[in-house]
């Protein structure tokens, strides 16, 4: 009996997508002066990505206005980030009217992240019966990883499956959340514990299992080089 294929949902962090665009290609303008290279680089990579996936279902996912529920939880959540470029925020609606307009799903829900929505739907899409490939540059994505969740890089077209995740990490994607909170993110001005990097966060859990049992071990990590 033949085993029916799969169904592809692709799950586009689109906020990445938009800085990474951004920062990555020239300050192209429209005739009127208008600046368009965000736009041009974001529809790039949307469009070379569905070309080579194939996929059944595809959602474009953005960070909403505003604060969300983390900077509740800590005040000092990306505190330390600079503004969004005005060259870059009034790329931002006609960007979103283009995508619509091109029939594809463009999700935005306030007081949440990006991340966020992407990571429900792909647990959603996956207890479905879905296998779920996500765009992203973002990192901290590798925690979202499983059988039925992968991630695609299309900056560097690095994809990453469970395999990859303990190669880049040398920590499984189930752990993924564990190692990143004893090493903090300087990027959202989140603090970890102090000298612990990559190398001293994968050790720790690489030997006791979770943070948890890191927390019960304390004493032994007095003088961290």
């Amino acid at each position: 009996m033949n085993q029916e294929k799969q169904k592809k949902l692709v799950l586009v962090d689109g906020s990445s997508y938009l800085f990474r665009a951004y920062h990555g290609l020239p300050q192209l303008t429209s005739p009127s002066g208008h600046p368009t290279g965000a736009i041009y680089g974001v529809l790039n990579m949307l469009r070379k990505l569905i070309k080579d996936e194939q996929p059944d279902r595809v959602a474009v996912v953005f960070d909403a206005k505003g604060k969300t529920f983390r900077n509740e939880i800590y005040p000092e959540y990306k505190a330390n980030r600079p503004p969004m470029p005005d060259e870059l925020r009034v790329q931002i609606e006609p960007l979103h009217q283009i995508i619509e307009a091109q029939g594809l799903p463009l999700i935005s829900i306030e007081g949440v992240e990006a991340d966020d929505v992407i990571g429900t739907m792909s647990q959603q899409a996956s207890e479905q019966g879905y296998k779920v490939l996500i765009s992203t540059g973002d990192k901290d994505m590798a925690q979202l990883v499983n059988a039925d969740v992968s991630l695609i890089n299309t900056m560097s077209n690095h994809f990453m499956d469970e395999a990859a995740v303990v190669e880049k990490f040398q920590v499984n994607a189930s752990q993924i959340i564990d190692y990143l909170a004893l090493m903090g993110d300087s990027s959202d001005n989140i603090p970890g514990v102090p000298k612990v990097g990559p190398k001293t966060a994968a050790k720790w859990i690489g030997e006791y299992g979770s943070l948890q049992a890191v927390m019960e071990h304390a004493g032994v990590f007095a003088d961290v080089p």
